[in-house]
């Protein structure tokens, strides 16, 4: 066995965000970047010396490459078998289920999530744990320090594995297993939700889906569980085939980004239902006939309907969501009478909550829903809860979501991105903002007195570990809220993000454009923050 030890040198740009290390192609592209951030994962753990490893893409550009190097690397440091999905493939929520039910002592999951691809477009990398969830912050510290005075890599010298062909091979004392990217993760599906039910409406003449992959990881997912398994017609899935660029998309299940699905869905004879899922599989949107659910509905939607689904017919034993979604799961735990945990963004921070059994559902405004199920959030999960929730009560997506808020209320709810703003800029509002919120208790804007104003820090209730600065939150004494974030995922500039949110109980006023709604705060939100002064922005890039 040739192993080869390689002088290398620390980059110093190799710090892990919410979802793991996201820079550009080309920046992976550059000598010894990958395989310095691989080592750092490896020298950061203990104990793997033997054991298993899970290692799965979406399929963009660049991920056949890695995968090679990471295979190559894991046989030099010692792991004794590695999963990997057939192709490379692997979505997200699929990579998580494959760790738990082989007990596989880890994963690398090679994605930039809804970010572009091709060769100008974005990558990604980060490592699951073997409770199949995100590294926790401790971890990825440990790897970005190990990152910063790396010297050496190892790495053996053997001939790429065939990742098309099912079967073991060998690479030195390590085995390589290709597997099947779909067969655990769909028999995992079929163990929740009532295939048989889901089977029987889809074939009903009245009912029409269409489901939006955005040629990316979901694509062979969907095909198989809609098409093959549920009997949908050929054609329901849309955009399936995993392409390197995402076909040029921007892979984003958001109403600008999945415009195509939206105009149909929206358009004249449309379809009962819609979805789409984001460049990993683990996003989600939802759609009625001329009807867009957000996410912050659906998972409250989801948790009070929960009961009528096989996997979770004995209800939920808790609720969380991230700070910035909308609290209208709150009030559905309200009246279950369980806990719903308010965490910071990122899916890591519902890990402890899940293992510890103190939740059941999780899900955050940014088109992340997920469950106890996989400790990822999971974008073709939530669409066969939605499929179980309307094969069971029989109604349509509309009038599902009005009558949960004529009994829960509404909670208007828009979240505003301006993207690749300046980073100087875009910090210097953040710090304003930081230097503002203490002073503003029962100040008065237009109708709306501020009850609070911080910035988010939460304590672990599971491992009593803080996590500050999360975001700047001012609530005002009706209930309505601001909240400013900047985002992590981006690669370029800084990705400003401002949620707002306000709650009305009249069923009466629950009928209004969100952005109309939410008037009055907009502009509330632009003068306390100064968003056009700083950024130079009229408008944000995104409204969803």
């Amino acid at each position: 066995m040739n192993i080869h030890t390689v002088s290398t040198q620390p980059f110093d740009d190799q710090k892990p965000g919410t979802s793991g290390l996201r820079k550009s192609v080309t920046a992976f592209q550059t000598r010894h970047y990958l395989e310095n951030f691989v080592q750092s994962i490896f020298d950061s753990l203990e104990g793997y010396a033997g054991s298993t490893l899970v290692v799965g893409g979406d399929g963009r550009y660049y991920n056949r490459v890695a995968i090679q190097v990471i295979l190559k690397m894991a046989a030099a440091n010692g792991f004794g078998r590695v999963l990997v999905g057939q192709g490379g493939i692997l979505s997200t929520p699929a990579a998580s289920c494959i760790i738990r039910k082989y007990q596989a002592f880890g994963g690398i999951i090679l994605s930039a999530s809804h970010n572009p691809g091709g060769p100008d477009g974005d990558f990604g990398i980060k490592y699951n744990i073997g409770n199949g969830g995100p590294a926790p912050e401790k971890v990825t510290e440990a790897i970005y320090a190990r990152s910063q005075t790396i010297d050496q890599f190892k790495i053996l010298e053997v001939a790429d594995v065939d990742l098309d062909q099912l079967g073991a091979v060998q690479l030195g004392e390590m085995t390589v297993e290709v597997i099947d990217a779909v067969a655990d993760y769909a028999e995992l599906m079929q163990s929740l939700f009532d295939f048989d039910r889901i089977r029987a409406y889809l074939s009903s003449t009245a009912f029409r889906m269409s489901m939006d992959s955005m040629h990316a990881v979901t694509g062979p997912y969907a095909q198989v569980i809609f098409e093959q398994m549920l009997g949908a017609p050929a054609g329901t899935v849309v955009n399936g085939v995993p392409l390197e660029d995402f076909g040029g998309g921007h892979p984003d299940p958001n109403l600008v980004y999945a415009h195509d699905l939206v105009e149909l869905l929206f358009g004249k004879d449309a379809p009962d239902f819609g979805a789409a899922s984001d460049g990993d599989g683990d996003r989600n949107m939802i759609l009625g006939q001329r009807f867009f659910v957000t996410p912050s509905d659906s998972l409250a939607v989801l948790a009070a309907n929960a009961t009528l689904v096989p996997g979770y017919k004995d209800g939920l034993a808790g609720i969380a969501r991230s700070m910035p979604t909308s609290q209208a799961p709150d009030r559905v735990a309200a009246a279950l009478g369980i806990d719903c945990y308010e965490t910071p963004t990122g899916w890591k921070f519902f890990g402890n909550l899940l293992d510890a059994g103190k939740a059941t559902l999780c899900g955050e405004e940014s088109f992340g829903t997920g469950s106890n199920h996989v400790r990822e959030k999971d974008g073709l999960w939530a669409v066969l809860f939605w499929l179980n929730v309307l094969a069971v009560r029989q109604e349509s997506v509309e009038a599902i979501v009005t009558e949960h808020w004529k009994t829960y209320g509404r909670n208007y709810y828009s979240r505003h991105d301006y993207e690749e703003v300046a980073s100087e800029p875009a910090h210097q509002l953040m710090d304003n903002l930081r230097s503002l919120v203490p002073t503003l208790k029962g100040k008065v804007y237009g109708t709306y007195e501020v009850d609070y104003g911080d910035d988010f820090s939460y304590t672990d209730p599971v491992d009593g570990s803080i996590s500050k600065k999360q975001g700047i939150r001012i609530g005002f004494t009706d209930g309505s809220r601001i909240v400013f974030r900047l985002s992590g995922t981006g690669t370029k500039g800084a990705t400003l993000r401002l949620y707002l949110e306000s709650y009305e109980a009249d069923p009466t006023k629950q009928g209004l454009d969100p952005q109309d709604a939410l008037g009055d705060l907009i502009a509330i939100a632009h003068e306390m923050a100064q968003i056009k002064a700083l950024t130079g922005r009229d408008q944000p890039t995104v409204i969803t």
